[in-house]
Parts: structure tokens; sequence; C-alpha cells
């Protein structure tokens, strides 16, 4: 039995490898939320880089509570099964009249993972349109083979790499992932998606958890993981033992250490986060 998700919004990842908008959050929750996260930004000097809103969820009791809300926990055990765990997170703020962009691209092509049992949820803070830079998607192409990528390391690019796959992309056909504050949307992790610049006069604000089960592994140095939901019959991976709890202050100083730790681990294995 579903516990979120309509049989429409099911068949709909299923067909195009992506599912919005879903109510997760009440306009207090986001408000709190917004709360942690612009203090957060505030200490880091108020527009922090993308390395330094990677893997928050390990780092800060708030961000912890995010991904592992209830609600969300629930949409996903729908695509997912019983079994959860929270691999990765990102925060994603574009603010006003900000030139970055993400390039088309593939998660599954850099990502290092033997199996495709991976959902990113993307949970709106604000308002996520088409002039602030929302996401768009091409529907369907998570049934396409993982296309060739070239990493460009282009200026305005917020991917790491500036990774943009190779292939003509019919623009007309894409679909913008439009959500109120407090919705979100889910997408599969080979769907080709990116973004463009946010030319509005108002921030925008997204927080990305990657959500995958026990099952999977990773060809690569492995993050801990948080086991949200269920049970861990492989060990694939380290798991988080307890919710983090620190001070801003400690958590940014852990936060920060393990962001370098991990950049030296980029540099010589290129998986992306």
């Amino acid at each position: 039995m579903s516990k979120r998700l309509s049989q429409e919004q099911f068949r709909s990842y299923q067909q195009k490898g992506v599912v919005f908008p879903i109510k997760v959050l009440s306009p207090e929750e986001v408000a709190w939320f917004c709360a942690q996260f612009e203090k957060l930004e505030a200490r880091l000097g108020g527009k922090p880089k993308a390395v330094q809103l990677s893997q928050t969820h390990l780092h800060f009791a708030w961000a912890y509570e995010l991904s592992t809300h209830p609600g969300v926990l629930d949409a996903v055990e729908d695509i997912l099964g019983p079994n959860i765990m929270v691999w990765t997170t990102s925060i994603f703020p574009k603010y006003e009249r900000d030139p970055s962009y993400v390039s088309w691209h593939q998660d599954g092509t850099y990502w290092a993972l033997d199996s495709t049992q991976l959902t990113s949820a993307w949970i709106a803070l604000t308002d996520s349109t088409v002039a602030n830079g929302c996401m768009r998607v091409v529907p369907g192409s998570h049934r396409f083979p993982i296309q060739p990528h070239v990493e460009t390391y282009a200026q305005n690019n917020v991917l790491s790499r500036g990774q943009e796959i190779q292939v003509e992309i019919e623009e007309s056909g894409a679909l913008d992932v439009v959500l109120k504050a407090g919705e979100m949307s889910f997408h599969h992790v080979n769907i080709i998606h990116g973004s463009n610049p946010n030319r509005s006069d108002s921030k925008r604000i997204g927080f990305a958890v990657r959500f995958t089960t026990p099952k999977v592994n990773q060809m690569a140095e492995k993050p801990p993981v948080v086991l949200a939901r269920g049970v861990d019959e492989y060990h694939h991976f380290p798991v988080l033992v307890s919710p983090p709890t620190a001070s801003v202050e400690e958590g940014i100083a852990a936060h920060s250490k393990e962001a370098r730790r991990l950049l030296e681990s980029l540099r010589k294995t290129k998986p992306s986060f």
C-alpha cells in the first residue's frame, strides 16, 4: 500500500523519471528550516561555496531532521521500499541575479554506484520557479543509456567539474520542475537534468537528499550514511551512529575538516557529490 504517492504519481516517476509536486512541509516547518539555513549561511560569509553546503546532514541537527523527515521518507519508501539510507545531501541556493547554472547531465555518470536504486529528493525551502532557475529535466531520459559527458570547468557551472552531456538536447521538450515552498520533487539517478541562472530579484533555496537502499554499493570512497528506515543487511557503507548535536560553530569546524578531506579525495578519484 502506498504511504504517500498516489498511483498516478508513482506511474509518473516510473515513466518520466520525475514526479512533482509533492507537498511535504508545513509553512511553519518551511520558515524554521529556512531560518536554520540562513543562520548557517550568515556564519559562512553570506554566499557559501557548494562544498560548504554538501553533507550538512552529518554535522547540523536541522539538516539531519530535514533529510529524515517522516513525510519525505514515506514518499521515498513508495519508490525504494522499506530499507532507506540517506546517502548524500546538498543545499542549492541561487542568489538574486545569480549567473550560476547547472549544465545538462546525468548523475549516474559519475556517482560510481553499482545500481540505479537511488532517488533524489529536491525540497523547496522557497518557491522554485522558471524565473529563479528551477530544475529542468528531459522526461523519460532515465531510460536512455548513460551518455558521454565532458568536463568543461565552466566558470559559472555549479557542478564540481562542469560536467556536461555530449548529446543535443531539444529544449522545447524539457520540463520545468516548478515547486512552491514546502513541496518536493523526486528524480531518477539517470535522468538528464540541469537548471538555468536566477534571473529574478529573489533568492531560491533547495535542499537535495539522495536516498538509496543498503543493497547498493559504491565503487569509490564511501561517505557515512544515515540508515533512515529499515535494516542494513549488506554493510557496504559506514553508518552514522547518532544524529549530530554539536553547536553551529562546532558543526562548521567539523564540516570544514570533512570538506577538506573530501576535496583531497575528489582530486584523486574524481567522483562528484
